[in-house]
């Protein structure tokens, strides 16, 4: 019976009713109620005493993808048997039987795709090898397969995937043309694009891949050489994106194509790669030791750095008016002066050092062509002279970051600094200040020097 046109308790009435009399040729009676969750509450309820006292005849089979919507008093009478799905090889082995027995010339790769695209259902299996006999009564290839099932060729998924890794969007606009004219679904395709990236990364991680021939894996081979993880990832997350916009769009085209010129974008994806490669650069540099400041210069940070924390400042033995002993005067010039900072009593080389030897790479690169200011006794300005990029300004806004900035900031001076960023070379008027006037400063009558950070 089926549940989901019949279940109503009269229905179920009628089982009940019928189940008191003895099989005439088996030794059961099997009631096979498909779909079962789809019963009333009412037919539940009618089905329970039956179920709690059967007759020794009668054998109950409730079929059902969802069981969690079936009643607890339903379920606890019951014993389950979850069916998983079918592995890949097995739908492969029971395909070769039918093709044998039914004298069907398939090819090997054209089985492996029908058991792939059977999701672990040996039904579903079944039906798309009867479509390909329906098609053809010579050997089954693989593009037979694709072709019924409305899977675009390979070679379309190919060059699109290439085209938006190489950021050429004429050629992408291009294939998805060809797509379009060659009758095939825009949903399949961008799916199957999804896929084939997939492979590209899993090959790039692990360098196998099962399902395809020597020169597609070269093709793999030859994308995954010249792309990195991260932006095989976003492209994918990019493209899963477009394909749940596409699914509620009536222009499914544009959709499409916009959403394929945002993938190829080099802004979006190849700036924060050259930004990368360039960090990756500077990391190298610094390994070696030397760094090049303003491009023009080597300056040996470590060297010079080191220098400042071992110099001594100078001591003079000055009589006191007082009580006629002599007492230490420290010589200002004497002191470490940190050429880097503006107005400000902070080491900024020493800052910079610390990151250095701390591990603090990422910081340490993006803050070594930087000088600060001091506002007032709790703010620091951090003033890039060359001008601040998104890709520094998101790296020194990560809390994780900015808590090692301000962990060796008061491991340096011993006082708990707020961090400002400033675009030196925009003149600084792109950044909003963080101190408040002295007249729109409700506490300035208190005659007391308070610092109002927003």
């Amino acid at each position: 019976m089926d549940a989901a046109s019949n279940n109503s308790v009269d229905d179920i009435r009628s089982i009940r009713d019928e189940v008191n009399f003895l099989p005439t040729k088996a030794k059961y009676r099997v009631y096979i109620i498909d779909e079962v969750h789809m019963l009333t509450t009412g037919a539940f309820n009618a089905l329970l005493k039956t179920l709690e006292e059967p007759p020794e005849h009668v054998k109950f089979i409730l079929a059902t993808t969802e069981p969690q919507k079936l009643p607890t008093t339903i379920l606890s009478r019951c014993q389950r048997f979850d069916f998983k799905k079918i592995t890949n090889e097995n739908i492969v082995k029971r395909l070769k039987i039918i093709c044998k027995e039914s004298d069907i010339k398939i090819a090997e790769d054209a089985l492996e795709l029908i058991a792939v695209l059977s999701e672990g259902a040996m039904r579903d299996g079944i039906s798309i090898l009867e479509r390909c006999c329906q098609e053809s009564t010579d050997e089954i290839g693989i593009d037979l397969v694709k072709e019924l099932v409305g899977i675009p060729s390979l070679e379309y998924i190919y060059q699109i995937t290439k085209a938006i890794f190489e950021n050429d969007e004429i050629k992408a606009l291009s294939v998805i043309d060809d797509v379009i004219n060659s009758g095939k679904d825009l949903n399949n395709f961008l799916w199957e694009v999804i896929k084939y990236m997939k492979d590209v990364l899993v090959f790039k991680a692990s360098g196998n891949l099962a399902i395809y021939t020597k020169e597609e894996l070269e093709e793999i081979k030859n994308i995954a050489n010249v792309v990195s993880r991260e932006r095989i990832l976003n492209t994918i997350y990019s493209l899963s994106d477009l394909e749940n916009e596409i699914k509620w769009s009536s222009q499914k085209t544009i959709m499409f194509q916009a959403g394929v010129i945002k993938a190829c974008s080099s802004t979006a994806n190849d700036g924060i790669e050259e930004l990368r490669r360039k960090v990756e650069e500077l990391e190298n540099k610094i390994s070696s030791g030397n760094i090049l400041v303003n491009q023009t210069k080597p300056v040996a940070v470590a060297n010079s750095t080191k220098q400042q924390l071992t110099s001594q400042p100078k001591v003079e033995q000055v009589p006191s008016a007082i009580n006629k002993e002599p007492v230490k005067k420290v010589s200002k010039a004497a002191q470490p002066v940190d050429n880097n900072s503006g107005n400000s009593e902070v080491n900024w080389a020493n800052v910079i050092n610390s990151l250095r030897t701390s591990g603090k790479v990422r910081l340490f690169t993006s803050l070594v062509n930087t000088k600060v200011n001091q506002q007032g006794d709790m703010i620091l300005e951090i003033i890039f002279p060359n001008g601040l990029t998104p890709f520094v300004k998101g790296l020194l806004e990560d809390s994780a970051n900015r808590k090692d900035l301000t962990d060796i900031l008061l491991q340096e001076t011993g006082k708990q600094w707020h961090v400002k960023l400033v675009d030196g070379k925009g003149g600084g008027g792109s950044v909003p200040t963080e101190i408040s006037k002295k007249d729109s400063n409700p506490m300035s009558n208190l005659g007391i020097d308070i610092n109002v950070i927003e």
